[in-house]
């Protein structure tokens, strides 16, 4: 415990690339470039099945607080969920159908 404080504390910084190349953050953008990356960002989730997004965060949210056992039932729990969703229903359709999916969120 004393070992990870110190590595914590007295560690030294790395640059925002250098954090990215670590897989430490997700992406780093010089600060001129970061509103119109976030935009992107923003574009690119309104499209995605909101459902399936906010069932992933539940399963992240939950990963922090039960056993493997406990944690194996909540995806198996999540994933019957997503399953009979609108969403998945209409991505499935939406592919079959040589189409881009129009997810509601239901």
């Amino acid at each position: 415990m004393q070992r990870a404080f110190g590595q914590m504390i007295f560690a030294p910084k790395v640059s925002a690339k250098e954090a990215e190349a670590q897989g430490m953050i997700w992406k780093a953008v010089p600060d001129a470039e970061l509103m119109n990356e976030a935009i992107a960002l923003a574009k690119k989730l309104a499209v995605m099945p909101t459902k399936a997004i906010a069932l992933t965060k539940e399963a992240l949210n939950r990963s922090m607080i039960n056993s493997m056992d406990a944690q194996l039932d909540a995806e198996n729990e999540l994933q019957t969920i997503a399953g009979r969703s609108h969403d998945y229903s209409e991505g499935v359709k939406a592919f079959l159908e040589k189409r881009k999916p129009i997810y509601t969120g239901g």
